[in-house]
């Protein structure tokens, strides 16, 4: 399966999908963009959500893109949000291979 192709090609719903959900960027990373990507991969994703949600919204909004990334894309998503991150060495490894999906 070559998800480079099934991400171009779904790429406006997946816009649209990160809209709705108040995302104002998005990145692939991992297998998806390295080009090892199989049957049994996931897509890893790098999100911001807009900065003006609260905790409860930014929970709902946080699952609600996961399950529909996934019914979306027919494959599991990791939803990795940039707040999240507080590991360098996981910092520097995803902003060397990120690909920009929405910004």
């Amino acid at each position: 399966m070559n998800m480079v192709k099934l991400l171009s090609d779904k790429l406006p719903a997946v816009v649209q999908l990160l809209k709705k959900h108040k995302v104002k960027r998005a990145y692939a990373f991992g297998s998806a963009v390295a080009g090892n990507f199989t049957t049994a991969s996931d897509i890893d994703l790098l999100i911001a959500f807009e900065d003006n949600l609260d905790p409860v919204e930014y929970g709902v909004q946080y699952f609600e893109l996961a399950d529909q990334l996934e019914l979306l894309l027919n494959c599991p998503v990791d939803l990795v949000t940039e707040l999240s991150l507080k590991n360098p060495y996981f910092i520097s490894s995803i902003n060397k291979s990120k690909v920009p999906l929405y910004e």
